[in-house]
């Protein structure tokens, strides 16, 4: 019928008490037309709800008392990374640490910008594209990407068997429309709930070995249905620290080939885990060997230390000429929805790196500082834990991988840290490796020590005084329990 709706815009966000919706008639317009009127149509209901704004609006109980769109909005539940961060940064005393950081840091504890990037900025700096829509560097970031994953010299590489756009990170994946996942972490339940995709979670960690529940993950596959998407980390996985072996790769991508399985690899950490990029690709490299057809979202956020930027990458590999014109569709089309394209210059930033072979190079090696750093602390925090003859076997310290150390703190022993010694986490136990420094370390360990030591009477003698507090600035958040944390002598 011609009075029947063809497009429906609904822009107010779900938690308004109205859910307003735009209609455009038929017969549909020219595409720069449309998008015209769709910008009137949006300009003409911003003023109107801008007005209802400002009058409020009445309630039907009590007619003489104007009621805010807003008065009926509850606080969201707290994100509990961004809930650490908060905590920390509101706790006054000088001497704090947070732990639950998710980027690197140097061993000052700051905040780092790679000089290969510095030098990839002064080498864009007078580019002439301005537009994010640029094919050109889209295509050449999809291409870098694509070599730095799945292997330059690859057949995949060669016969350019897959398709890509550049991402926002690695988070588009959430928005292809499967019927089914199943992943290894709470985190990817949330990105992809708000996907509507149903899914579940497969065995993976093992909470008394603290290391990787294979039988559990096999299990798991097995009984899957055939054809199931599984979301899979190659290396470095967060927030465990935990990977496969090789051999156990094999195994996993054996089955998956008799199961029909498709493997989705998040890729946020490649570098970080051994310090060598190709190295951590291995698990990719063993499916690609096994003749998979996979998935891969890329993030530059950790190795390039671009967090604020956001940058990565999402390929699909492919069997035959077909397949590339219709999947690019496809994940064009999921894109402009959701961002259009990302920011040209992290886009170009990180085009440079991987295409320049010199400055290539020397990113490398910089990824090998930051890798380096990051299994030294993990080998000093363990040995400073030994020294104070814990009762616990903390071999899993080092056992772990990249960034993140997945400890066995109980979420009480993570509130004793921080209320007794400002030290700050993700109630799961997990450490972020690099917020710990040499400066830190000691300190780290004997209050570790003081929250598990089981026996009272093997706890630290504080030497009183040797830990120097600013008492005036962290008695109000420290209370009763700043002396205890003053005696953890923290050299500063």
């Amino acid at each position: 019928m011609e009075d029947e709706p063809h497009h429906c815009f609904s822009f107010l966000p779900t938690f308004l008490p109205l859910h307003i919706l735009i209609y455009t008639p038929n017969p549909v317009l020219p595409e720069h037309s449309r998008t015209k009127s769709a910008a009137v149509f949006f300009h003409i209901l911003t003023m109107i709800i801008s007005r209802f704004l400002r009058r409020g609006i009445l309630t039907s109980t009590s007619p003489t008392r104007r009621r805010s769109w807003w008065d009926h909005v509850t606080p969201a539940l707290k994100d509990p990374i961004n809930a650490v961060t908060d905590a920390f940064l509101a706790d006054p005393c000088p001497y704090k640490i947070n732990l639950g950081v998710g980027a690197y840091r140097d061993d000052k504890g700051k905040p780092v910008v790679l000089q290969r990037v510095r030098e990839a900025e002064g080498k864009i700096g007078a580019t002439n594209f301005l537009e994010s829509t640029s094919t050109a560097i889209s295509s050449k970031l999809v291409e870098e990407s694509a070599k730095l994953i799945y292997r330059e010299d690859s057949d995949v590489i060669k016969e350019r068997r897959f398709i890509g756009i550049p991402a926002l990170s690695g988070t588009i994946i959430q928005n292809l429309r499967w019927s089914h996942i199943l992943f290894s972490l709470p985190s990817h339940r949330n990105i992809w709930g708000d996907a509507h995709v149903p899914g579940r979670t497969f065995h993976y960690y093992h909470p008394d070995s603290k290391g990787l529940n294979f039988v559990a993950l096999i299990d798991d596959v097995k009984n899957a249905p055939d054809g199931s998407f599984f979301l899979l980390h190659p290396c470095a996985h967060n927030p465990t620290g935990v990977d496969p072996t090789d051999e156990q790769w094999r195994e996993i991508s054996s089955l998956f080939k008799v199961k029909n399985h498709f493997p989705f690899f998040d890729v946020a950490y490649q570098g970080f885990a051994s310090g060598d990029v190709e190295r951590d690709a291995q698990a990719i490299r063993i499916f690609l060997e096994d003749g998979h057809s996979i998935g891969c979202a890329q993030s530059f956020a950790k190795n390039l230390g671009l967090y604020g930027h956001r940058v990565g990458c999402l390929s699909i590999l492919y069997n035959d000429k077909i397949q590339p014109v219709v999947i690019k569709s496809q994940l064009k089309q999921i894109s402009n929805t959701m961002y259009g394209s990302p920011p040209i210059h992290s886009i170009s930033l990180v085009s440079k790196i991987l295409s320049n072979p010199n400055i290539k190079a020397l990113w490398l090696k910089e990824v090998k500082v930051m890798a380096t750093r990051i299994q030294i602390m993990r080998a000093t925090l363990r040995e400073a834990l030994e020294r104070l003859r814990s009762p616990l076997n903390w071999q899993h310290i080092t056992n772990q991988v990249r960034m993140f150390c997945f400890s066995g703190l109980t979420p009480a022993e993570v509130d004793q840290l921080a209320k007794e010694f400002r030290i700050y986490m993700t109630h799961d136990g997990r450490i972020s490796m690099a917020g710990v420094t040499t400066k830190n370390v000691d300190y780290v360990a004997r209050a570790i020590h003081e929250v598990t030591a089981s026996d009272r009477d093997t706890k630290i003698l504080h030497n009183i005084g040797a830990y120097k507090v600013n008492t005036d600035i962290c008695s109000t958040s420290l209370g009763t329990n700043k002396t205890r944390a003053r005696g953890m002598n923290l050299a500063l």
